[in-house]
């Protein structure tokens, strides 16, 4: 097996440390995870947490090149790496990235994030959702929609990502249910409805008036039509059906075209459902895109 391996790929959040072993086609021979993330650590305290969670690997495979990425790249992490502006491919990217040398020997590549200059008020910015899109793969014209805390909206043209914007719909959905007034009462622990999500997505496709909208999960309970089991599942369609209706308001799409969904956070069977109601058809990435994206601006970085 030694001998097949090509790399390790390391997504180091803010919570936890995620790495893979992958051979030189990208293939993932092993992987694991630690609650190491970069809010746990103190600056100094990074390297020594990554050679002690990669320390098995370099005994088996040697001084193996690693590529990191994610906030561990941010300004509250181990190295900032400064964002590569739009448009931008894996050369772009690797051109961007910063190399050093851990005490094994191996090379270290901190991966940077990227930027969209073009987005007002101010640029908008990603780290690794970038290697993600180019995992995917950059040779044809699309739309990739990346679900999560704070979904994507990309651009990929002419061979590069050619812009992209934020929704922060998972953050505004946390707020929502766990801090907010019109979300008191949902049934603990949480019940996923379908009727209610689908409900959600109609209210949002109806109507602009977002701020309005929301108290409608209040007024819902009032008046006896949302009960606590439907509660959490209604305000999730009301926010996520909001992303696609103020996507489509910008011009990421139009009715009847197509996009790609990327990457999974547990919320593709969402985003999938959201699409049919917006007459969006998706198509949905491999699991291992971001292994595949992060390999292939290594070996540019690495050439």
């Amino acid at each position: 097996m030694a001998e097949q391996t090509a790399s390790i790929i390391v997504d180091w959040g803010t919570t936890s440390l995620r790495a893979a072993l992958v051979d030189e086609n990208g293939a993932e021979l092993d992987q694991l995870e630690t609650a190491q993330g970069i809010s746990s650590l103190q600056k100094g305290e990074h390297e020594a947490a990554l050679m002690g969670a990669l320390a098995p690997w370099f005994s088996t495979h040697g001084a193996i090149p690693v590529a990191a990425l994610g906030m561990v790249t941010s300004r509250n992490g181990w190295v900032e790496i400064p964002y590569v502006p739009c448009p931008a491919g894996p050369a772009d990217l690797a051109a961007g990235s910063t190399r050093r040398q851990l005490p094994n020997g191996s090379d270290l590549v901190f991966l940077p994030g990227l930027t969209d200059p073009a987005r007002r008020p101010f640029p908008d910015v990603m780290r690794g959702e970038e290697t993600q899109i180019v995992g995917h793969g950059l040779g044809a014209d699309a739309t990739i929609i990346i679900p999560g805390t704070h979904s994507k909206w990309a651009s990929v043209k002419a061979g590069k990502i050619a812009g992209f914007q934020t929704f922060v719909t998972g953050e505004v959905f946390a707020l929502l249910i766990n801090h907010s007034f019109i979300a008191r009462g949902a049934t603990q622990p949480p019940i996923d409805d379908p009727a209610a999500f689908d409900q959600g997505l109609e209210e949002a496709k109806n109507s602009r008036a977002m701020l309005s909208l929301l108290f409608s999960s209040r007024t819902g309970g009032l008046a006896g039509k949302l009960s606590p089991d439907q509660l959490r599942s209604y305000v999730h369609g009301m926010v996520i059906g909001q992303e696609f209706r103020q996507a489509c308001d910008a011009g990421w799409y139009s009715p009847g075209d197509k996009a790609t969904i990327v990457g999974n956070d547990g919320l593709n069977d969402l985003y999938l459902a959201a699409a049919r109601k917006f007459d969006l058809e998706i198509d949905l990435g491999a699991d291992d895109v971001l292994v595949r994206g992060a390999l292939s601006v290594l070996k540019h970085s690495l050439s």
